[in-house]
């Protein structure tokens, strides 16, 4: 998985764990995805903020710091989906 799916991958269930901390799974694949942004991608951090309209993703890799954007509603389409789905709201 290229760098810039896994950043989006993690940001999206992280917007969800963070929403949902009774959610297990999504812990557990939030830190699955943080194992491959250190190991795969060599990402020594990463964070996110939020405003009104986009999640700002920066992350230090090679000694460089890097910042990725991402609109607001893509990265909480999951967090959407998942709410929006009975079977996961019981």
């Amino acid at each position: 998985m290229n760098l810039q799916d896994t950043l989006f991958n993690w940001l999206q269930i992280s917007i969800v764990a963070e929403a949902r901390p009774e959610d297990g799974a999504a812990r557990e694949t939030k830190d699955f995805f943080e194992l491959i942004l250190r190991e795969d991608h060599a990402l020594s951090r990463f964070s996110y903020e939020e405003n009104d309209d986009l999640y700002r993703v920066e992350y230090e890799q090679d000694g460089q710091t890097r910042m990725q954007r991402y609109d607001r509603e893509l990265a909480e389409q999951l967090l959407t989906d998942i709410n929006s789905n009975p079977k996961y709201n019981e």
